[in-house]
């Protein structure tokens, strides 16, 4: 009998540390394909960079290639929802970005439960919209914005890379406080948008400073004001909304996702990778020009942002009566 017991206690030993050893095996070897990271915006906005740079350091962490995989639509749903069903293995991400935390205020009947579908990876970085007009705009102030809105409301544009975006709610935040009128134009990514601002199908946009920079370097936009409170280091001689509407203030920010479920030892690799490509100076050099503060810590400090974003917008929505167009 106690032979027995012993043989079998031995066999479900080995059994388990054979369990062990395969598993660990497996985590150890992850990643063993390319990951792909969606971005659910078209490509040439600030998502899609801040993405295109933090993948490629990732993949040099991690030693495969990231993919980015555009798939804009629906003020980022399509593309969120698309990894909120992909398996949780650590091979799908999203780059979300300020439209997480605020469609499920602008769209209750979401695809996806925007607070349980997702696991925290990393907080990018946070960062301003920048309020631009194309350079042979006449207006040269939020002074001459208001007052042309005042004069004619509902006559001037503004657009942005998606109902729900950092640039949509900066532009109703706008409207509501300055007491005008402005038509916002969505379109499926914040490139499309400014080919279409620069061609002057739109006066303005409330765009994130990832994207414009380039345009504001190369003289074909105009930046009028930062949306954050006060003015930002990469564009010290622009002054902030606020000094011309008081209390207005909208950050845009971008973080990193995978499915709910994803492994936990996952996850930590994956926060490492990111973690290490967000602090190399490639990318403090592609990012910080155009504002952005990086923060790349724990996914704890996603999660708690996030959190406290959604509840911030979800007051403002409802105070305001916003409605996704």
């Amino acid at each position: 009998m106690q032979i027995a017991l012993r043989s079998h206690l031995a066999k479900l030993g080995t059994f388990v540390a054979t369990v062990a050893l395969a598993t660990g095996t497996a985590l150890a070897a992850f990643p063993e394909k390319p990951i792909r990271l969606v971005v659910p915006f078209a490509p040439g906005g600030g998502t899609d960079m801040i993405a295109r740079t933090l993948g490629q350091g990732m993949g040099k962490e991690l030693g495969q290639t990231i993919v980015v995989d555009n798939r804009p639509g629906a003020g980022t749903v399509i593309g969120t929802d698309a990894v909120a069903k992909s398996p949780a293995d650590g091979y799908t991400l999203v780059m979300a970005s300020f439209a997480h935390a605020v469609n499920p205020s602008l769209m209750p009947k979401l695809p996806y439960a925007w607070d349980k579908a997702f696991a925290p990876v990393m907080l990018v970085g946070r960062g301003p919209n920048v309020l631009v007009v194309r350079a042979e705009s006449p207006y040269k102030s939020v002074k001459d914005i208001v007052a042309a809105a005042k004069a004619s409301q509902g006559k001037l544009t503004f657009a942005s890379q998606g109902n729900g975006t950092s640039a949509h709610l900066a532009g109703e935040m706008f409207n509501h406080l300055a007491k005008v009128q402005t038509l916002h134009v969505p379109y499926r990514g914040a490139g499309p948008a400014l080919n279409d601002l620069l061609a002057g199908q739109v006066d303005m946009m409330f765009g994130t400073a990832a994207a414009v920079a380039n345009l504001l370097e190369s003289g074909k936009l105009r930046a009028l004001a930062v949306t954050t409170p006060e003015r930002s280091p990469a564009l010290k001689n622009v002054p902030p909304v606020a000094e011309t509407v008081p209390g207005y203030v909208v950050e845009s920010w971008y973080g990193l996702y995978a499915p709910a479920g994803t492994p936990a030892d996952v996850i930590t690799k994956l926060n490492a990778a990111a973690r290490k490509a967000a602090r190399t100076e490639e990318f403090a050099k592609k990012v910080e020009q155009e504002g952005l503060v990086i923060s790349a810590g724990a996914p704890a400090e996603l999660e708690a942002y996030v959190r406290t974003e959604e509840a911030r917008w979800r007051k403002v929505v409802k105070d305001n009566n916003l409605k996704a167009d």
